[in-house]
């Protein structure tokens, strides 16, 4: 399988672009660019959280129903929510219903207040484990870094939150560049990186 295929405009993209033609706007807008916003960054892991078992088309297709369900992922509201509201998602069709994933996010919504509170913000506490040494793009779907955070944040009583999740979440919140040699969006994304200001 080539590691490259060829977007709307002729030039070349990571391979996995050709699973759907809605991956090439994620791919170009989103994925890999390092983010340092605490929401986003929460709602990211949530998300990766809902695809395990299943596929990224399935999730990014139902991301707005998502944030329409979880209030946008501001985790002060979702720490907030009652056993109506777990009813409400479990009744929702524009959302994946599966329990345990909609209890984990109500209870990691708690678990990244109590974060926030020991490390100053989730982005400080997350690009500390940005990898000095990132394995080669898109040869990889774990890290050393990946199953340290996800230890650290299962003791921390966070839920669905895995090694190989968590190392997802690492590659699309630009805290490795995994965009394949070649691709055109691999030069953009090392100069966000380079221009990033590391939270603290």
């Amino acid at each position: 399988m080539s590691d490259l295929a060829t977007g709307p405009d002729g030039k070349p993209r990571c391979a996995w672009c050709n699973a759907a033609p809605e991956f090439f706007d994620y791919h170009d807008n989103e994925w890999g660019y390092p983010v340092s916003d605490d929401r986003r960054l929460f709602e990211k892991l949530c998300l990766e959280s809902f695809q395990s078992g299943l596929s990224w088309r399935t999730i990014l297709s139902k991301r707005e129903n998502f944030r329409a369900a979880f209030r946008n992922f501001d985790f002060n509201k979702i720490a907030e929510f009652s056993d109506a509201d777990i009813n409400r998602l479990l009744d929702d069709k524009g959302i994946v219903r599966h329990r345990g994933k909609i209890e984990a996010v109500i209870n990691n919504a708690g678990r990244v207040q109590d974060l926030i509170e020991a490390e100053g913000s989730l982005a400080a506490y997350v690009w500390r484990y940005e990898p000095e040494t990132p394995p080669a793009p898109q040869s990889a779907s774990t890290s050393v870094e990946s199953i340290a955070m996800s230890k650290d944040l299962k003791k921390r009583g966070w839920k669905f939150v895995g090694p190989t999740t968590v190392f997802a979440f690492m590659q699309a919140m630009g805290l490795i560049n995994d965009h394949a040699v070649g691709c055109a969006m691999r030069e953009k994304a090392t100069q966000m990186r380079r221009d990033f200001i590391k939270p603290e």
